[in-house]
């Protein structure tokens, strides 16, 4: 079918190869504005401060932590392949993906509910509760089941919306750029102020102690962001469409992991966000709150950089048509860790390492212009960074569908995404048990007391240099991406050509010609 060499076999002219910028829309008003909607509705959420809801709050025992996260990890990578092989034999006039979608957003925010109103079930348990670990693990388990149908069923609803990439760029940019101005962070931020105020005694209750509040603040805000991102959702749901025809008869479970093979993009990608994934990164959040005392510092170091978030949407259409994705990938993606160098021998002047005394990582005023400074220049690729990744992926579900005739979706979201599992869930564990190892205290923060100074530094080592050293080792693979400029082109002049024979015999109601269609592109 597609030879990888094709570009140099056969000249076109370059009105045949401005097919990825052509300005053709799909998606109508009402749809784009669901797409908005959900988009949004995936960062309405308190996740930030999940970790500390369950390590502090809940008051589960980091040991048992790591034995949720490693045992939960494992389970997700096995049950991965068994999910993405039903989606993807999924065929509905509903489409292949929003029947998943649509059933599980009552049930997802039921099982989100009653984690979040864990507290109220096992309130002056101890850490070590069996009774509220069992709970713990078995929720998890069954969240990260619905989660795994939900999110293959997202990544595939995202790649068969529209049939054109520039229609896509445009649903993607606007859509972040919309959630980047008018308030994607914002729950986090008010729950940021709201920890904060709590801390300081500025929220203050004569009938309920720090703790009661603290637990309160986070039922209430994770109630809510739950029920409104639910609601969000589903209505997108119900008012989308899947426009990318699939191919009339359901791939094997063999064709699709050879369609993943055979797929260069997607194991380059695959491959980085493995390597990426092995990176060991603490909680900013503890560093805030433990060390610094200070949990709007997050908040505050962003705003210098505020207004660049939705400016830095406005240049990626044209480094999209001037660098390759490769150079923009590897830049928007690991500015981060560079930065968080230069963060952290900062934060080390006056440090000193027999006592674990002293150094400027204590101190307020300069880690707010340090991380002022981080932010200010993470933001200027925050644009490109929102729209890279996916616009990435989506490209190489593409590629997939020109090299072979039919499209894998499930399978291949599942195989980008299971190495990176099998990484994470190893970091993610050890970064747990290396919390408990060094003697964090879980109570230390509703007591009022301080960590050990040399927790404190952990902490700040955790989230800064360890990361940036541990995970930028997925910069190596993406070195070959070669899905660029005149080869993109071909791919997409001839997915063109072939969409629009196949929705001309399918308007025509002839089902044995498009059969027979459909066979001779899996033949080629």
């Amino acid at each position: 079918m597609a030879d990888e060499n094709l570009e140099q076999e056969h000249e076109y002219s370059d009105e045949e190869l401005q097919y990825v910028y052509e300005n053709r829309r799909y998606v109508g008003t009402k749809e784009t504005v669901g797409f908005v909607l959900w988009d949004a509705a995936q960062s309405l959420n308190i996740n930030g401060y999940a970790t500390r809801f369950i390590t502090n709050i809940v008051k589960i025992d980091l040991g048992y932590q790591a034995i949720v996260n490693g045992v939960n990890g494992i389970w997700d990578i096995v049950n991965d392949v068994f999910t993405a092989a039903i989606v993807e034999k999924t065929r509905t006039r509903w489409g292949k993906f929003r029947p998943y979608l649509m059933g599980l957003a009552i049930p997802g925010a039921i099982m989100t509910l009653m984690y979040w109103f864990m507290p109220l079930f096992f309130g002056g348990k101890s850490a070590m509760d069996m009774g509220k670990f069992i709970f713990f693990f078995a929720g998890e388990i069954i969240r990260q089941e619905v989660a795994t149908f939900q999110e293959i069923s997202r990544t595939g609803l995202l790649s068969t919306i529209t049939p054109h990439p520039s229609d896509r760029t445009r649903l993607i940019t606007l859509a972040n750029f919309a959630s980047g101005t008018f308030g994607e962070k914002l729950p986090d931020q008010i729950m940021t102020v709201l920890l904060d105020l709590i801390d300081r005694n500025v929220i203050k209750s004569s009938k309920k102690t720090t703790e009661q509040l603290l637990r309160g603040t986070f039922i209430g805000m994770g109630s809510f962001c739950t029920i409104a991102s639910s609601a969000m959702s589903f209505w997108f749901f119900m008012n989308s469409k899947e426009r990318i025809m699939q191919s009339i008869h359901s791939p094997s479970i063999i064709s699709s992991f050879k369609s993943i093979i055979n797929n260069k993009p997607v194991l380059l990608i695959a491959l980085s966000d493995f390597l990426s994934a092995f990176g060991i990164s603490g909680d900013r959040a503890d560093y805030y709150i433990d060390v610094l005392k200070f949990a709007s510092m997050k908040l505050v170091a962003g705003i210098p950089a505020a207004p660049i978030s939705p400016v830095s949407y406005s240049y990626v259409p044209w480094m999209r048509r001037h660098f390759s994705s490769r150079f923009l990938y590897i830049v928007s993606h690991y500015i981060s860790n560079f930065l968080y160098i230069f963060v952290f021998a900062f934060g080390c002047i006056g440090f000193n390492p027999k006592t674990f005394k002293g150094g400027l990582y204590r101190k307020t005023l300069p880690m707010f212009f340090a991380m002022a400074t981080w932010e200010f220049i993470w933001t200027l690729f925050y644009g490109l960074r929102s729209v890279i990744g996916t616009e990435m992926y989506n490209e190489a579900m593409d590629y997939c569908e020109w090299k072979n005739g039919y499209r894998t979706e499930a399978m291949t979201s599942v195989a980008k995404q299971l190495a990176k599992k099998l990484a994470d869930t190893v970091s993610r564990t050890i970064t747990t048990a290396l919390k408990k190892f060094v003697g964090y205290d879980q109570e230390a923060w509703t007591s009022g007391a301080e960590q050990p100074d040399y927790v404190k530094f952990y902490l700040f080592a955790m989230f800064t240099i360890v990361p940036a050293v541990t995970g930028s080792l997925g910069i190596i693979p993406m070195l070959f991406y070669d899905l660029n400029g005149k080869k993109k082109e071909v791919m997409y002049a001839e997915l063109l050509e072939r969409r629009k024979k196949a929705s001309e015999i399918a308007s025509e109601g002839d089902t044995d010609a498009l059969h027979k269609f459909a066979e001779e592109q899996i033949k080629k």
